[in-house]
């Protein structure tokens, strides 16, 4: 879809999802931004709103099913969402132990069962226009487990393979879906790794690659390509071969 005019974006409030708010920011452009920190939501709503386009906030954590439903069902009945990037998302790390089931659930909830209380609202409507684009947040880190982040890395590899078969299912029904590997890219959550991050992109770059790939309809948006090269690699050697080089790696805190 070149030229969405209804566009929901979660996990906006910073990083990547604020800068697809500036980028997608326009005259005749609806804007429908939600975020768990009020002050910098609305900051971010305000920099949209100043690039000429009509901009709605929700303060509404993308793991409760509930909340989104009443909004983006709501949403949709009064704006038909064109586009909805399903961006939320949180990290976290071993630091060197081992993953606590707290924290694993906690990510789980919100980057997977995030991406689907973030589409599955918005997909009757779709089908019914017969029209509509889905954009899923995954990770070039969901194609090989990395110690240091196995719930994380699970995650973004459920939301890619969730969103590739999504794809065939919906594309005889005019609904594209597109998932999105990104590397390192420079946001608040990449900010307390303590570990050197190959190929750091600039997260107002990541946006404009994104942008140009969902305005095409690719299949996948992985990026860079020599981080996105190397993670493929990694994942078409033997298991044994891969433990080996990875347990050198650094850990996420």
């Amino acid at each position: 879809m070149r030229d969405p005019r209804s566009i929901v974006i979660t996990g906006a409030s910073s990083g990547i999802g604020e800068e697809l708010a500036r980028a997608y920011a326009a005259p005749g452009v609806m804007l429908a931004l939600s975020g768990r920190d009020s002050a910098r939501l609305e900051a971010v709503a305000e920099r949209c709103r100043a690039a000429g386009a009509e901009v709605e906030t929700a303060l509404v954590d993308a793991a409760d099913r509930e909340a989104m439903t009443a909004w983006l069902t709501t949403l949709d009945a009064r704006a038909p969402v064109d586009l909805v990037i399903a961006n939320a998302g949180i990290s976290a790390g071993t630091g060197g132990g081992v993953e606590s089931a707290e924290q694993a659930r906690r990510i789980f909830q919100v980057n997977v069962d995030g991406v689907l209380n973030s589409v599955h609202p918005l997909l009757p409507g779709m089908q019914a226009r017969r029209r509509g684009q889905i954009a899923l947040m995954a990770s070039l880190a969901g194609f090989r487990g990395m110690p240091g982040a196995p719930a994380y890395c699970a995650s973004k590899a459920a939301v890619r393979v969730y969103g590739e078969s999504l794809r065939g299912d919906l594309a005889g029904q005019g609904i594209g879906v597109t998932v999105i590997c990104p590397g390192f890219v420079k946001s608040r959550m990449t900010a307390v790794n303590r570990f050197p991050m190959p190929f750091l992109m600039e997260a107002d770059r990541a946006a404009q690659v994104i942008r140009s790939g969902l305005a095409r309809n690719r299949a996948r948006i992985a990026f860079p390509w020599p981080m996105a090269a190397a993670t493929w690699l990694l994942a078409a050697l033997p298991v044994g071969v891969t433990d080996i080089l990875l347990r050198q790696a650094p850990r996420k805190e």
